[in-house]
Formats: structure tokens, C-alpha cells, sequence
């Protein structure tokens, strides 16, 4: 057996997203050693282009941790948002505005995953000279049901490592070694379309993003920078992006989100067309003895409410709390509760994003939720939604992002 070099640490964490480099800068910040393990290498990583809204409780993290320094000067705040619809078939679309502002007295920030994570990794690596290990092969966990996991890996060099550990994150997503260990069984529901996403050099022509409803289908108009333009439609789930020219893209968009006054810039695309099927998916419970997972190993959200990367901040908020406790002062409630604490926000990000998803999207004509009865009961919510105070305020508290920790 080849031998492998044996190292220790407080807290080995499986995942250098933003799941896993938040939770070790907030350990770090009390004191608390951790080591990250990386899969791909630091360029992959940094130009991995995800979400891009920013709650505000996770805005507040970031600058609480001492890390938000660019995402102040450049990320772009938003106090609402618009929905597009028409009222009746046949009737033009118009925008309604949702304004978080009033409504909640916060809004949401436009600053890519992606950044997060240069920010996050400089901090780390460049500035504190903490270890992150990239590209990493082979990773197995061990011995998570006793008080001394460990994790097997071979480096970027194929030298074969032991990392001992008190605690294990895993932060490695829904195909990452982690999950099978907790929850082998998932609760999940797949929608039956996807979103065809594409990156354009185009400055945006609204302040604020647009959800727009159309008998063609869902389609969402968003930003990256003054300069940037991050755009969605729906399609099947069986689309291959290289069936879509550029031509169909842009005649999509500017179909899907017509509305009187608004145009939409066309520009060149800065990356491939990606497809991105909608999914739903919770992984219950949330721990195995030492071993906790966080984000995307944990659960899947529809990215119509935005959920995905602030799910993933606002559970390993919550684990740093309770690893902290537990490690420094001896006190492991905040572990034993964790999953549960963690699950009752999970669900409550699940239930917004499925309903912002059923509410806006195109279903199959030949199917319940696509037939005219379905369709009058989207416009109606619709309606309702930007009508009522109440509902409006409703959807702003979820949208802008619940307190961590809460339901």
C-alpha cells in the first residue's frame, strides 16, 4: 500500500464554492482551523459563472467578514423588481414593479457568484495564506460517525494525503462523495423545462431585473455589470444549446420580454450558450455524526427565486456557529441541531422558489398545469401578487432573503 503523508486539522471542508470558503473564513475569524479540498483548479473555480443576486442577510455576512470590499464598489443594488404579464390573452404585457424598498426596507445586490468566490479566495490564499488544496483526486471520507474523521485524497501531484479532523463539511454538491454518506435518499421533484442561459456584451436597458410571463414561455432579463447583460428563456428539457443560433436566442428574448417603451440590447455572447434544467431537491437529514453538509449537497433550488448560492451562505453561517461552540467551548447543541435548524429554511426557500416557478412559467397545453384553467390560475396570481400589499410583501420578505437561522 502506497504510504501517504498524515496532516491535522480542526475542520476539513470538501468544496471550494461558496458554501465551503465562507464557512472557513468564518471559522477563521474565531480561531478555528480548516483546510479546503478543491476538485478543479483556482481558474475553473474563479470563472465559474453561477448565481449573481445577493440577499441582503448574505450581504451583510460578506461585510461583516471584512470581504466585501469590491462587491461594495462594484455590485449593483436593486430595491424591486418587475414582473411582465399580460392580463388577459390577447392583451399587451406590462410591467408591475415589486418594490422590496418600501415593502421590506431592504432590496437584493447583482454580484456574480463567481466574484464572491475571487474575493473569497484572495482573502484565503493570497492575503492570509491559508491552505486551499486545487485539484485534488480521490477524495473519501472516513470514520464520520466518531469523534475522529478523517479524509483521503491524492494532491494535484498524485502524492496520496490523510487529513485528520474533529469535523467534516461537505460542500461538494449533489454529486461530491459527501451527500451519499447522509442521505442516499433524496426528496425531489424535476420540473419539465430548463433555461437556456447566455452571457451578452450588452449594456442593460432597465435598472432592475424582469420576470416575464408569455404564452411562448418563461423568460428573465438580468445584469452582471453596466456593461453585462445575464439572459434567460425557457425551453424543453430535451434542448441541446447548439440547436439555438444566436438568431433564435435574440428572437426569443425580444418575443418573450416585448413590452411597450422597452428594448433589449443585442451584443456579443461572452460564453456558450448553457442549458440549466429546473430541479428541486432536499437531502434529509443534513448530518452524520461529524459529517455536515452545506449547499448544493444538501439541496437543489429552481433558480427563479434566486435561492441557491444564499441557501448555501446561510447554512454554513449556522454550522460556524455550532462548530465554533463545539470546538472552543464544548458545547455540541448547535451541532445536534443543526440539520433541523438548516431544513426549516431549506423548505421555506424550496416552497418560494416553486411557487415562483410555477407561477411564471409555460406548462404543456396538454398538461394540467398548461391547459386554460391552469393558465387563469397563473394570470390570477399574477394579478394578486401586484395588486395586494400583502402578497407583494410576501414575495419581497423572501425574495430580499429571511434572517439566517430562521424560518
Amino acid at each position: 500500500m502506497t504510504q501517504r503523508r498524515e496532516s491535522r486539522t480542526q475542520v476539513g471542508i470538501v468544496g471550494a464554492g461558496p458554501a465551503g470558503l465562507v464557512l472557513a473564513k468564518l471559522l477563521a475569524l474565531s480561531g478555528i482551523d480548516s483546510v479546503v479540498l478543491e476538485s478543479r483548479d483556482r481558474a475553473y473555480v474563479e470563472a465559474r459563472v453561477r448565481a449573481g443576486v445577493l440577499e441582503a442577510p448574505t450581504v451583510e455576512l460578506l461585510r461583516g467578514m471584512g470581504v466585501a470590499g469590491r462587491l461594495d464598489r462594484e455590485g449593483m443594488p436593486h430595491t424591486g423588481i418587475s414582473l411582465r404579464f399580460a392580463e388577459a390573452p390577447g392583451a399587451p404585457a406590462a410591467d408591475h414593479r415589486i418594490d422590496f424598498a418600501d415593502l421590506v426596507g431592504t432590496g437584493i445586490t447583482v454580484y456574480g457568484q463567481q466574484e464572491v468566490v475571487k474575493d473569497l479566495l484572495a482573502d484565503r490564499v493570497d492575503d492570509a495564506g491559508l491552505p486551499v488544496e486545487f485539484g485534488v483526486s480521490g477524495v473519501a471520507l472516513h470514520d464520520v460517525d466518531t469523534d475522529t474523521p478523517s479524509v483521503t485524497y491524492a494532491d494535484a501531484d498524485g502524492t496520496g494525503h490523510v487529513l485528520r479532523c474533529d469535523v467534516v463539511a461537505g460542500c461538494d454538491g449533489f454529486h461530491g462523495v459527501s451527500r451519499p454518506l447522509v442521505a442516499p435518499d433524496v426528496a425531489e421533484r424535476v420540473h419539465p423545462f430548463s433555461w437556456l442561459g447566455v452571457l451578452a456584451k450588452a449594456a442593460p436597458t432597465t435598472d432592475e431585473l424582469v420576470y416575464a410571463h408569455h404564452d411562448d414561455g418563461f423568460a428573465l432579463y438580468s445584469m452582471r455589470s453596466p456593461e453585462v447583460t445575464r439572459l434567460y428563456v425557457q425551453v424543453p428539457n430535451d434542448t441541446r444549446s447548439a440547436d439555438w443560433s444566436d438568431a433564435r436566442i435574440w428572437d426569443a428574448l425580444h418575443t418573450r420580454l416585448a413590452c411597450d417603451g422597452f428594448t433589449t440590447n443585442e451584443g456579443e455572447f461572452l460564453e456558450k450558450p448553457s442549458v440549466t434544467p429546473m430541479r428541486s431537491m432536499v437531502a434529509a437529514p443534513m448530518r452524520r455524526g461529524r459529517l455536515f453538509l452545506a449547499g448544493d449537497a444538501a439541496h437543489i433550488v429552481p433558480p427563479t427565486g434566486a435561492k441557491g448560492m444564499n441557501l448555501a451562505i446561510a447554512d454554513v453561517r449556522v454550522l460556524a456557529d455550532a462548530v465554533v461552540r463545539a470546538l472552543r467551548d464544548g458545547d455540541t447543541g448547535g451541532l445536534d441541531t443543526y440539520s433541523d435548524t438548516c431544513l426549516r429554511r431549506v423548505w421555506r426557500a424550496e416552497h418560494f422558489s416553486w411557487s415562483m416557478t410555477s407561477m411564471l412559467h409555460r406548462f404543456d397545453p396538454a398538461t394540467e398545469g398548461g391547459d386554460a384553467f391552469g393558465v387563469g390560475l397563473q394570470r390570477s396570481q399574477l394579478r394578486y401578487t401586484v395588486t395586494s400589499r400583502a402578497a407583494a410583501t410576501s414575495l419581497a420578505e423572501n425574495y430580499v432573503g429571511l434572517p439566517h437561522g430562521a424560518v
